[in-house]
């Protein structure tokens, strides 16, 4: 593939250079997968209102999420095992973004550590923070936080428990990989992800490893982390947090109008339309049918909407900013960049967005970001609930 045009482009290569666990830990959702494919039909529904004979030169697409500037309204979702969808992944699509101009979220599962990242990269970025038994750990990694120069911490909510993910249990995903036979048969054909991997130090979970005791090989790590995540998470926990935090606070997978002025009254900056997209409660709404009633709900609020789950395009970006969303990001979209090229992937990734939600705009009739709103969409188009 020489021409790569559209963010499936991306997609193909990475899934002919990723392993084949990794690349389906990425492209999956869970049980029937019917949200995740939700997340993209339901984009695909709602319609544009063309306008002609307006004047398109000048246009911008700067926007703020929570007082920074972005190039373009889209950020980097948070993903685990980034470092294994391509070696040194964090630091290499942290890096892609902070060039870019947006912002990057470094999971609590990555490969590639905070300290990593603040190293590599030395530009701002945020840090997404899971909720754990262990209190003084979680705390340990608010701190570690602040030290890399984090800005802000978003806090998931909808993973007290993990979806079941067929494509992960049948391919017994692991970190490292398992060397069983059909997975070492996959990596022979995966020569270049297998001698990049070689080459770099990072093969398990940097913000763990090394900082939990007792945690020294891949059986305690995957014992520590299976029993970690808190059934009981509640809203005071979220108190808590902000509390220790005590800067920006994103407060993400929230699909609910009651959710979010919840989110609202304990502490959020920020909340992020998710359903993790469509790796958790699999039967939910897509995030982009869900976001206007959300919007609604918060309108007196100061508290910031985003969305996240099924972003595959600009004009994906540029709906979503219509139906009220202040910002947006991406998962999957810039992951496919990162298994297909690295950071020049995920550059690319960014770039192809970027020119789609420009182009679209002005086709809309306008030229500023910040003067986008619902009359640029069909209105018989639009989500209802």
């Amino acid at each position: 593939m020489t021409t790569i045009t559209n963010i499936d482009d991306l997609r193909v290569l990475a899934k002919r250079r990723v392993p084949k666990m990794f690349y389906d830990y990425v492209d999956s959702g869970s049980w029937t997968e019917s949200t995740y494919k939700a997340n993209t039909d339901d984009f695909q529904k709602i319609k544009l209102r063309q306008k002609v004979a307006r004047n398109m030169e000048g246009r911008t697409l700067t926007r703020t999420m929570l007082g920074t500037a972005m190039t373009m309204p889209v950020a980097i979702a948070p993903t685990g095992l980034t470092g294994m969808i391509h070696p040194d992944g964090e630091i290499l699509a942290a890096r892609a973004l902070a060039n870019f101009g947006c912002r990057y979220t470094l999971s609590t599962m990555s490969i590639c550590s905070l300290e990593d990242i603040a190293e590599q990269v030395a530009k701002p970025f945020w840090f997404q923070l899971y909720v754990m038994r262990d209190r003084d750990f979680m705390l340990s990694l608010i701190e570690r936080s602040k030290a890399a120069g984090c800005d802000a911490l978003t806090v998931t909510l909808d993973l007290q428990i993990i979806g079941q993910r067929h494509k992960d249990l049948k391919n017994g995903l692991s970190v490292p990989p398992k060397p069983t036979l059909k997975n070492w048969i996959n990596l022979f054909t995966k020569q270049a992800w297998c001698w990049k991997m070689l080459k770099t130090k990072h093969r398990s979970f940097g913000n763990i490893v090394g900082h939990v005791k007792g945690i020294d090989d891949p059986s305690s790590l995957f014992s520590w982390t299976s029993k970690q995540f808190d059934p009981t998470l509640n809203w005071n926990d979220l108190e808590w947090i902000k509390k220790a935090w005590g800067g920006k606070l994103i407060v993400k997978g929230i699909l609910d109008a009651e959710d979010a002025k919840i989110a609202a009254n304990s502490g959020a900056d920020a909340i992020i339309v998710s359903n993790h997209g469509g790796r958790q409660l699999d039967g939910a709404c897509s995030s982009i049918q869900v976001l206007p009633s959300i919007v609604e709900a918060l309108k007196e609020s100061a508290v910031e909407v985003w969305l996240d789950s099924g972003i595959r395009s600009g004009q994906d970006v540029l709906k979503a900013i219509a139906l009220g969303a202040q910002g947006t990001l991406i998962g999957r979209a810039y992951l496919y960049g990162l298994g297909a090229m690295g950071e020049a992937g995920v550059t690319k990734a960014l770039e192809i967005i970027r020119n789609e939600l420009d182009l679209t705009m002005a086709f809309c009739g306008l030229t500023d970001i910040n003067q986008v709103d619902q009359h640029i969409l069909l209105e018989s188009t639009i989500p209802h609930l």
